[in-house]
């Protein structure tokens, strides 16, 4: 099968916050069970790094066996999702289903079979001199007893951390529709707390 790669670097314009549970048992209960099998819940509770961590709550970044940090490659892939859901909300967007364009209407379809990330594992380059934060910050909320507040505590990484990966096109005539996706990153990144700008991106093609 021909397969189009598109190879990006990204770097952070605004800090990025981690979103694995710190505790292994909230992990594997609420976050791993989510993986598609036993391996790879498996390789991802292992990837916690939980022995370093010892705050119960924290959310984190996964680390590799060398102790770099690190996201999955399904964190890129559910960025891409959450992108065309929302473009496919703007009229002047290649992922806004018209009668031109009726394909469009799958597609979180499209993406999931048509479209994947690599490596499994994409390494976190900080900037030098700098290191791994922590973001604390109030969340509110409603509960038997009335408005409540809680505090969020993530562990952080800097702006300027960079980051490369692959997109692989089972079909070629997506890339254009692809790199649009691509291009919200600038209004809605990755991570915890994204919706307040947290996360955010851009990126090169590296040719």
């Amino acid at each position: 099968m021909n397969i189009t790669k598109i190879k990006i670097h990204a770097e952070y314009v605004e800090e990025c916050l981690g979103t694995n549970a710190s505790d292994p048992a909230v992990h594997e209960a609420y976050i791993a069970s989510l993986a598609p099998d036993a391996q790879t819940r498996e390789e991802e509770v292992a990837a916690v790094g939980v022995e370093e961590v010892t705050e119960r709550g924290m959310t984190i970044f996964p680390r590799t066996e060398d102790g770099k940090l690190m996201m999955w490659d399904y964190m890129v892939k559910g960025f891409l999702k959450a992108a065309a859901k929302a473009l496919a909300k703007a009229p002047s967007s290649m992922w806004f289903p018209n009668e031109a364009n009726k394909a469009r209407k799958a597609f979180l379809k499209i993406i999931c079979d048509t479209v994947h990330v690599k490596p499994r594992k994409i390494i976190y380059q900080l900037p030098e001199g700098t290191a791994v934060g922590n973001l604390q910050r109030p969340l509110l909320g409603n509960g038997p007893q009335g408005p409540r507040v809680a505090l969020a505590n993530s562990e952080s990484v800097p702006v300027g951390t960079q980051f490369d990966f692959t997109i692989e096109l089972f079909d070629p005539r997506l890339r254009e529709a692809v790199m649009e996706l691509l291009w919200y990153g600038e209004y809605v990144g990755l991570g915890q707390w994204r919706n307040s700008g947290k996360g955010r991106f851009k990126y090169t093609v590296i040719e």
